[in-house]
């Protein structure tokens, strides 16, 4: 899948947090849908759980995004995992753009539309099949005494 694993004792902690909160983040989104939460919630809650996929991919491989928005995450993870779905990687690079995340002296959060909810939680679904079963037993087991 990607590069070979160089992590420290910090990123075997930084990658249980985040992925734990991603699965988590990604679960609640999933049953605020089929409980027909207003979308823009169910989008949120996705985004975030993405967003934590993302740096928990990062610390899996040892590497630090420049910053959390979706464009930087993107960009260190795509430098470890060579065969990240481009397509993918569109999709959720576009996010940032919904967020409107690329100022910061004229922030805007735009209006995530329904379909947004459906497609950032098959993002997050994407991103999940992506974490490579037999790199995460090592990073796990790499610091234990």
């Amino acid at each position: 899948m990607g590069s070979e694993c160089m992590v420290g004792e910090s990123d075997v902690e930084e990658f249980e947090e985040n992925y734990r909160d991603a699965i988590g983040f990604h679960r609640r989104a999933e049953q605020f849908l089929r409980e027909g939460q207003r979308f823009s919630l169910v989008f949120n809650v996705g985004s975030v759980a993405l967003e934590r996929y993302l740096v928990a991919l990062c610390h899996l491989y040892g590497i630090m995004p420049l910053n959390h928005n979706y464009i930087c995450l993107m960009n260190a993870v795509e430098s470890v995992v060579v065969d990240f779905p481009p397509k993918l990687n569109k999709e959720i690079r576009s996010l940032d753009f919904i967020f409107g995340i690329c100022s910061l002296d004229d922030y805007f959060h735009g209006t995530p539309q329904p379909a947004d909810s459906t497609r950032v939680l098959a993002m997050c679904n994407a991103v999940r099949e992506l974490f490579d079963p037999s790199i995460i037993p090592s990073v796990r087991t790499s610091f234990v005494s």
